[in-house]
Formats: C-alpha cells, structure tokens, sequence
C-alpha cells in the first residue's frame, strides 16, 4: 500500500483522513438518532437541542484548541487562521465537548446524566475516523514513532512506525465489547458507562502518545497527555462519588 491514500472527488484530490472523518460523523449522528429513537429515555426538545449546541460548539472549540497546543511555539510563531483551523485532536474534541453539554445542562435546569446514549455512536465515528488516520500515514501528524517491533510499518517515510491508529482501533474494538458487557448487567445508574468510556479512552490515550511525536512540555509529557491526567481525574473523582450500583427498591412478602 502506497502512503497517503487520495480519492478524485469532484477533480480534486483530497486526502483520506478527512474523507473518513467525515464519513464517521454522518454515520456516527445516524447511528445516535437510531439509538435515540429505540431508547425509553425520552428527553425534551429543549434539553436535547441544548446538549447537541453544546456538545458541538465545545468539540469544535476544544479540538481546534487542543490540537494547536500540542506545538504551541510553532502556533505563536507561525500562527495563521489556516494552520489553526486545520489542526485538531478527538483528546480535545472528547474533554471540551463534555464541558460544553454540562454547561448547556445547566443553563436549561437537566440534572440527569444523558451521555449513555452517545458512547457508541462516538466510538463508531472515532473507528471510522481512525481509518481515515491511518491511510494518511505520515502526511498528518497521526503516526507513530520508528520501532523495531514486530508491529512496525512503513506509513510513507523510510521508517518502521508505530501503526497508532490502528492500536487505536483495536482498542476501541474490545472497549466496545467490554463497556456491552458491563452495560447487559443492568446494575449501574444512568450515565456509568459514559464515564466508563471516557476514563478508559483518556487512560488509554495518555499511554498511546508516549509513542508518538510530541512536544514535552512538562516534564516528558505533552499538551493532549496533559488534557488526558485532567480529564481522569475529574471522571476519578465522579466514579467515587456517584454511587455504582443502582438500589432496587423491592419489598418482599414474608
């Protein structure tokens, strides 16, 4: 396979990392209004529009912002709307979009959790999108670093590399199944798998990036790890303050 995959669309060739980014949004929102549609949860107009605003608005923000970051004396030095537009991270995109849905819970009074329904919609676009990744090779920076294991790959350089997004893929894969498994027992309050979901995901990405190129920053830890020890922290703390099980309230007749 020759790096980086193109398609022709419409006399243009266009990489495929935004091909397969976009396909995964479409499928990813067809696959949540499916899911929404079937769920006995029903939530207002008002709040699920809220939650959608918000969601959006803080994945587009976090993810441009994010992804800026990770080389930020190249963004001051360099800065250009272009450049900045063009940079993004799913780390950002994920911690900031979760700022953005409990800041618009908030404004229209929702206390219950409502992100159960959006984990595997996220995962499948983050599938999809990954894809995308890793038939681009090294031409964006969603690599991984050289390596002599058995797992190496030429991505369109002379260097083995560390397949990251396909790890990725992988990873998400068997969360998947995992995060089902868990779910089919019935014994968690609304919004455990959610948080089950992004306390993985971050863990997993502060590891992953530890095998690819990154600007440390603190000590030998980049912008998205950083992101990362956040947002566990945060989902840490909730996982021991919420409690796991929920209480069945049976009476039995003796």
């Amino acid at each position: 396979m020759d790096f980086p995959v193109t398609f022709q669309i419409f006399g243009k060739t266009v990489l495929a990392h935004p091909v397969f980014e976009t396909l995964g949004i479409f499928i990813g929102m067809r696959y949540y209004f499916y899911l929404k549609r079937k769920s006995a949860e029903k939530v207002s107009f008002n709040t699920s529009a809220a939650v959608l605003i918000g969601a959006t608005a803080g994945a587009l923000i976090g993810s441009k912002l994010i992804g800026n970051l990770e080389n930020p004396y190249r963004l001051f030095e360099h800065f250009t709307a272009k450049r900045f537009w063009t940079n993004n991270t799913i780390v950002g995109g994920l911690a900031f979009g979760l700022a953005g849905v409990e800041l618009a819970k908030k404004i229209v009074g929702h206390k219950t959790s409502t992100g159960d329904l959006m984990v595997y919609p996220l995962m499948l676009a983050m599938i999809i999108g990954r894809i995308g990744c890793f038939l681009t090779g090294v031409h964006e920076e969603t690599y991984g670093i050289p390596t002599d294991s058995v797992f190496g790959m030429y991505l369109g350089d002379q260097y083995l590399r560390h397949p990251v997004a396909l790890y990725e893929i992988a990873f998400l894969v068997v969360l998947w199944i995992c995060l089902k498994t868990v779910q089919a027992r019935k014994k968690f309050p609304s919004g455990f798998i959610f948080q089950l979901f992004m306390l993985s995901y971050f863990t997993f990405r502060f590891m992953l990036d530890f095998i690819k190129p990154r600007i440390e920053l603190l000590g030998n830890l980049g912008t998205i790890q950083m992101v990362c020890i956040c947002v566990i922290i945060y989902y840490i703390y909730k996982l021991k303050k919420e409690p796991r099980l929920s209480v069945i309230k049976n009476t039995k007749k003796i």
